[in-house]
């Protein structure tokens, strides 16, 4: 079986996209096209599907993506052990952290980082999303720690951690703290950010893939920080990630999608061929397992972080 073909697959179940796949892969979409086509007939079962929302998995695909996800980790972690023995990484790990990451998660990633059974430094450089991918394929950063909103389905992926997300709302009722359904925030003008840290990437496709209008007031603000304050003074609508909301608002409400808590994912991107390989497979372990428990604590309550159990590490 092609292991470019598995890839491939891989790339459009993240991307949603034959076009992005190809895109990140640097192949044409023909080509990457024709090696989905290979693996389904290698296969015998149709993987994908498209719809007006995009590539979807078929009732096969979605029993058979995720067995391709973990033959793949499989695969890099036996390359990666084989350049550790032959060729041992030295110096730290270069991490690029988004914005939106909070201090919490950035203690734990010092705390994996000594965890190591070869000890390392962490070096940091926080920037926008566009730069740090840059710099992760140019090979100036090892390991990118940012929110789960654009694929590069290129590199190797894990999910860190997740936090509820907050509604702060001018119109909602002083005083009350309970939770707001996604629907009942439509009528609202949402405050946006310019898109570069991916916290607007995740308000339009929440909003997209619940086919909702997304009403946007006029201005904008310049960073998360200014938006959570613009949404204290009343300006307009906002959706924040709860670590980055001060807790006293007084319109600020947990957001909520069919009764269930919306949440932000934050993913660890590193490329597959990397040097440390090994070392920042043990490090996103166990940041992965540390990440659930930091999260400081505020005067409101709120659903607590999770880990999806799919990416706990064994």
């Amino acid at each position: 079986m092609n292991i470019e073909g598995l890839r491939y697959a891989q790339a459009v179940s993240r991307t949603k996209s034959f076009s992005a796949a190809a895109r990140d892969y640097g192949v044409t979409q023909p080509a990457l096209s024709n090696g989905v086509a290979r693996l389904e007939e290698k296969l015998g079962v149709k993987l994908f599907g498209r719809s007006p929302r995009g590539v979807t998995p078929t009732a096969h695909g979605a029993r058979v993506l995720p067995m391709i996800d973990r033959a793949l980790e499989a695969l890099d972690a036996v390359a990666d052990e084989a350049r550790r023995l032959t060729s041992p990484a030295t110096g730290g790990i270069r991490m690029g952290v988004s914005p939106l990451i909070g201090a919490h998660l950035v203690a734990c990633a010092f705390s994996a980082a000594r965890t190591l059974t070869t000890p390392r430094d962490l070096v940091l450089r926080e920037a926008d999303l566009s730069p740090l991918r840059t710099a992760l394929k140019d090979c100036e950063l090892d390991i990118l720690l940012v929110p789960e909103v654009d694929p590069m389905p290129a590199y190797r992926h894990r999910t860190i951690f997740t936090e509820p997300v907050v509604v702060i709302d001018p119109a909602l009722a002083p005083g009350t703290d309970g939770p707001v359904e996604l629907i009942d925030t439509a009528g609202a003008d949402f405050i946006l950010v310019p898109d570069t840290c991916g916290l607007t990437t995740f308000t339009t496709q929440l909003f997209r893939d619940n086919d909702l209008p997304l009403r946007a007031y006029p201005g904008e603000a310049s960073n998360y920080r200014v938006l959570d304050e613009w949404a204290r003074l009343g300006v307009g609508a906002a959706l924040l990630p709860r670590s980055k909301v001060t807790p006293d608002h007084a319109s600020c409400r947990p957001l909520m999608r069919g009764g269930t808590p919306v949440e932000i994912s934050y993913e660890a991107v590193w490329a597959r061929d990397n040097p440390l390989g090994a070392d920042l497979e043990e490090f996103v372990c166990f940041l992965t397992d540390s990440a659930g428990c930091r999260l400081p604590p505020h005067s409101w309550t709120a659903r607590p972080p999770r880990v999806r159990a799919s990416e706990q590490c064994e």
